[in-house]
């Protein structure tokens, strides 16, 4: 790991762009998504987030969105008005099926009970791969999901606070207990490349290049890739799946609300997973 007393990279940029509020439009362009996303908006895409029965109640805020995704300048930022909404929806989408505490009689409905939970709900290991001595696991820690995205396993981990500017092996537990963490981890799994997956983003904004293989594997862009990126080995080429079906249903919520259109391809029941 590198030394304590140095500043990574990515903090320095973000440092970077929340000093960029001066005068002219490309700072304004810069500075926030909230031009796409009010605070309004936000809190009707998760009706339910701060309800007493969710254990990640008045976790995930408006302002710890925002100031996240400020650390991420391309997020939210590249195509026309329709491209990046979908961006920031898919996104959501995403997050709110990995943290839902939604079931199908729900008030307002399934899809809007994302980001209940922060953390993994009875995990079933301590998701330590220790053949990778990359990031070799800490003794005595778990690296179950937690965040936004659900972060999990310490060859994630690792990487993820590398980036980020903490100890993701050692101090794993911070993604759960600080909220701005938690929605960075969220954003720098999704704008990562992690070969042979190509980023989230890129998917989502019209970069996703096919190589041969994904060609073989009907791996097509669409929010149905985001799946295969995210969980694919679990979920993507099985007919009818229900949990693909919920990261669709949160998706097509949000896209309305953002009134935009969901595009093609959303599930990966014909995909073969990476």
């Amino acid at each position: 790991m590198e030394s304590s007393s140095l500043i990574p990279f990515s903090l320095i940029l973000c440092f970077t762009i929340l000093s960029f509020r001066s005068n002219g439009v490309e700072a304004r362009r810069l500075s926030s998504i909230s031009n796409l996303i009010s605070e309004y908006l936000y809190n009707s895409f998760f009706l339910h987030k701060d309800d007493s029965a969710c254990p990640a109640r008045n976790f995930y805020t408006y302002d710890s969105f925002i100031q996240a995704a400020k650390c991420f300048p391309k997020f939210g930022k590249r195509g026309d008005s329709a491209t990046r909404k979908r961006e920031i929806a898919a996104f959501l989408a995403q997050i709110s099926h990995e943290t839902t505490g939604g079931w199908a009689t729900a008030p307002d409905g399934p899809y809007a009970w994302g980001l209940c939970y922060k953390e993994e709900i009875n995990p079933q290991s301590i998701y330590c791969d220790a053949n990778n001595t990359q990031w070799p696991c800490f003794p005595g820690k778990s690296y179950h999901g937690r965040g936004p995205i659900q972060l999990s396993w310490n060859y994630n981990y690792g990487p993820a606070g590398r980036a980020l500017g903490f100890d993701g092996l050692m101090n794993p537990e911070i993604i759960a207990n600080n909220s701005l963490i938690a929605y960075k981890t969220a954003l720098w799994f999704w704008m990562t490349e992690q070969a042979p997956k190509q980023s989230c983003h890129n998917v989502m904004v019209g970069k996703f290049v096919p190589t041969a293989a994904d060609l073989a594997a009907n791996r097509t862009a669409g929010y149905g890739l985001l799946t295969n990126i995210i969980n694919g080995a679990l979920e993507c080429g099985i007919p009818n799946d229900a949990r693909v079906n919920d990261r669709i249903g949160f998706f097509r919520r949000y896209a309305g609300l953002f009134n935009v259109d969901t595009g093609p391809n959303l599930d990966c029941a014909n995909q073969r997973p990476f």
